[in-house]
């Protein structure tokens, strides 16, 4: 037991200033953002929010695994992407994406050319079809993600008008072989779900996942959460 006047024993036993823990404050700044995607239609819905952001693709291998459903799929790949990039972007928030479109159970990929976009149009011609779109954000050797699934109906279409919306080489760089932002509007019907997970990015999900790292979205930046 310390008596009061025992000044000597209460220094010895008291801890010494260096061995207390510090908490080091927390930086208001944000991490840069990184897209790890060169698709158009994703940076576009970045700057939308009037964040800045970097953009550095990622390449990875997209072959399906064996008993891999197409939802698992678009995540997976989400998720390597978005880790990928991490790789050599540690501390900034990188942002994975992927968007399949799936019938009767098939994938419908981007077109090798134009008769094969003619005919995928024909064939999601008056009918519905779901559209996978996978998210992941990956940061200091943490990653999370996400999923949207919306069903598109297509507008009934003749191959006359597959023609001229092929021919305006919109179709070309897109699964499915349709843009729903741009000429593709025309033809379709009605949506079930996130417009801009059609597009290829699931804002409200992305902004989600952004705040599990402790980052709010202030409508035009990111603040702490």
């Amino acid at each position: 037991m310390l008596w009061p006047g025992d000044a000597a024993a209460y220094i010895a036993a008291a801890p010494s200033p260096l061995t207390r823990p510090v908490r080091m404050p927390e930086t208001t700044t944000p991490p840069p953002i990184v897209l790890a995607s060169q698709s158009p239609r994703r940076a576009e819905l970045i700057a939308r929010l009037g964040l800045e952001f970097d953009v550095q693709p990622a390449d990875i291998d997209e072959s399906y695994r064996d008993g891999e459903t197409p939802p698992e799929h678009a995540e997976r790949l989400s998720r390597e992407k978005a880790e990928k990039v991490a790789g050599t972007h540690p501390h900034a928030l990188v942002v994975g994406s992927d968007t399949i479109v799936v019938i009767d159970g098939d994938v419908l990929g981007k077109p090798k050319d134009r008769a094969q976009a003619v005919e995928m149009l024909m064939r999601l011609s008056g009918r519905d079809h779901e559209v996978c779109t996978g998210v992941a954000v990956a940061m200091d050797g943490r990653v999370e993600s996400g999923l949207e699934r919306v069903r598109v109906r297509f507008r009934t279409l003749d191959r006359r008008a597959c023609d001229e919306y092929v021919a305006t080489g919109e179709p070309m760089d897109k699964a499915g072989a349709y843009g729903i932002q741009g000429f593709g509007s025309a033809i379709v019907e009605s949506i079930e779900g996130d417009y801009f997970a059609v597009m290829g990015l699931p804002v409200v999900r992305m902004l989600g996942l952004i705040e599990r790292f402790g980052w709010r979205y202030g409508f035009g930046r990111l603040e702490r959460g």
